[in-house]
């Protein structure tokens, strides 16, 4: 990680959050009562964090729409059938292959399509490092069935970046109304816009929010 702080464009802030969160989460709990109440309960957000690459990719393309049992199954799937998971895997796999285990017509097309742009050196993951937010998201977004929610759940897992935010995610959508004490909900289009109120935090806001969904499920965050 040191080592990536000479990146360019590469914010030191971006890097502390795998190492420290707490300075983000007060500051977003004095910015909003919702996340200060969710703070209260869960004390620190789970921070997610993942190995980039093409692994990660493909694993967050199966989680698109789609239960996180879900999900859990069908990647469970993928690990038991392929002997490796990087892009010639996948391409030998093929869309009959990658349906076997349980990914939809379109989610096995798009898993074809990240693997055919990492091998062709059209994508490369190593290079995200070295752009700005937006960059690195629109970069994610030139492959086929990469839109904005996953590209920022890599940026997110992955890189650790801190103003990363998820749009449409129904979650972070839920728990946020099930924090909120008075006032109408908000509906999706409402929130994000309210989450561009917790820059430069927005990222460990959705981190705070999926831990705090996951203590209202019940259950561990993941």
């Amino acid at each position: 990680m040191a080592a990536a702080l000479n990146k360019k464009n590469v914010s030191p802030l971006q890097l502390d959050v795998f190492g420290d969160a707490s300075p983000a989460s007060a500051a977003l709990a004095r910015k909003d009562e919702v996340l200060a109440r969710a703070l209260d309960v869960i004390e620190k957000p789970h921070i997610r964090r993942r190995p980039g690459g093409f692994e990660a990719l493909f694993r967050i393309i199966v989680e698109q729409q789609v239960s996180v049992p879900s999900a859990q199954a069908i990647w469970k799937r993928c690990g038991q059938g392929m002997k490796s998971c990087t892009p010639r895997a996948a391409l030998d796999q093929g869309t009959d292959g990658l349906r076997g285990f349980g990914l939809s017509g379109p989610k096995a097309r798009y898993v074809l399509a990240l693997a055919e742009d990492m091998e062709s050196g059209r994508l490369r993951l190593d290079d995200l490092a070295q752009m700005d937010d937006e960059a690195a998201s629109l970069a994610l977004q030139q492959v086929t069935g990469i839109g904005p929610w996953t590209a920022a759940i890599y940026l997110l897992f992955c890189e650790g970046r801190a103003d990363i935010w998820p749009p449409g995610d129904v979650a972070l959508l839920a728990a946020y109304c099930a924090g909120r004490r008075r006032g109408p909900y908000p509906d999706m289009k409402q929130f994000n816009a309210r989450a561009q109120k917790w820059a430069p935090y927005r990222g460990v806001a959705a981190h705070v929010l999926w831990t705090y969904y996951a203590h209202l499920r019940g259950r561990q965050p993941i």
